[in-house]
């Protein structure tokens, strides 16, 4: 239980099946990339597109988008995509795709862990509490005018707070989308302690 600042612990091995979520940019090339990763360490990830194909060079013009959709509509979009799954899933999203992978490791009985990328939603917003002995990680940018600006982190302190095993890594810096190679926030040394913390992750579910 708490707060985690500090390198990635070592895990044993294990394989995972990964419901991930994207951001409101859609499915970027960096995005698709980072879920290619996973697959090479062996692991299942589901990518479902929730933009049906559609991409955005800004996290205004994504919104737009989503706005006209509807955001509701699209978080329950998102959480539909898990009905032909099984229950053993780890639930996974970038930013905007935090909302239905929250959603799912919250409601979804079963889940294997949460990892949230970039934003966090408060405990209440699903339910009275953070399910019991599901580990989950959260990761966002200290100076990140939307993850602490918007008040991400103290949700997601709360959140970690709640869990068995719950780890909040904040990394020096103020992007957003900071492993996605193709954003203007990029930091390689973050986005790769991002890549090993969760494949430690993983590894470690049994």
């Amino acid at each position: 239980m708490g707060l985690v600042a500090a390198a990635a612990r070592p895990h044993a091995g294990g394989m995972a099946e990964v419901l991930l979520f994207h951001h409101i940019c859609g499915q970027t090339p960096g995005f698709l990339a980072f879920a290619d990763d996973l697959r090479s360490e062996g692991h299942t990830v589901h990518t479902p597109d929730l933009f049906g194909g559609r991409t955005f060079d800004s996290i205004a013009a994504g919104e737009e988008y989503a706005g006209k959709v509807g955001f509701s509509a699209l978080l329950d979009a998102g959480v539909a995509e898990a009905d032909d799954l099984s229950d053993d899933l780890v639930y996974a999203g970038f930013s905007f795709g935090v909302l239905p992978a929250q959603k799912l490791a919250q409601t979804r009985p079963g889940a294997r862990g949460a990892l949230l990328c970039y934003s966090c939603v408060p405990v209440d917003e699903f339910g009275d509490r953070w399910p019991a002995g599901v580990p989950v990680q959260v990761h966002g940018m200290d100076a990140d005018p939307i993850f602490v600006g918007e008040g991400d982190v103290e949700a997601a302190r709360e959140l970690v707070g709640q869990a068995d095993r719950g780890e909040l890594f904040l990394y020096p810096g103020d992007g957003h989308y900071f492993a996605d190679p193709a954003d203007p926030g990029f930091d390689p040394r973050a986005a790769e302690l991002l890549r090993a913390r969760v494949v430690g992750f993983l590894a470690g579910l049994t």
